[in-house]
């Protein structure tokens, strides 16, 4: 789930950035992510309001290692995957919060298996801790 390949036509954005990444796994079949991403954190979607909390966690999540290989058509999954899981931690969640907490996790690379599935690996210097978020998840 890389994301578009880079438009020369454009200027500079996720979309334009040199994915030295790609060449690394071509060599060797895992994505090594720097330990954090120096792009510009999007906005978050204007569609609700947003608790400090919230806001905090997505400026964690977009300047961690996963946001590396993220592009702007992330936006919206990571808004939703901050969205169901301050519900999930808030107890103002069903079942299947959980469970779209759970898979966006997965596919946004945030998880061990969904990390091991994308083919990433976190630099040592990270060592696992991402994102704070309330209840110690």
């Amino acid at each position: 789930m890389p994301g578009p390949l880079p438009n020369p036509a454009k200027g500079r954005s996720r979309h334009t950035r040199a994915r030295a990444s790609e060449q690394r796994k071509a060599r060797t079949g895992v994505i090594a992510l720097p330990a954090v991403c120096t792009d510009p954190v999007p906005d978050l979607p204007p569609i609700r309001d947003w608790t400090d909390a919230e806001v905090a966690a997505w400026e964690s999540l977009w300047t961690g290692p996963q946001a590396n290989e993220w592009d702007d058509s992330f936006v919206m999954a990571v808004a939703m995957y901050v969205s169901h899981t301050f519900a999930v931690l808030g107890k103002q969640a069903s079942a299947w919060h959980a469970q779209e907490a759970r898979h966006l996790g997965d596919r946004l690379g945030l998880t061990p298996q969904g990390m091991a599935a994308l083919g990433w690996q976190l630099p040592p210097s990270a060592g696992g801790q991402l994102v704070s978020l309330p209840g110690g998840a």
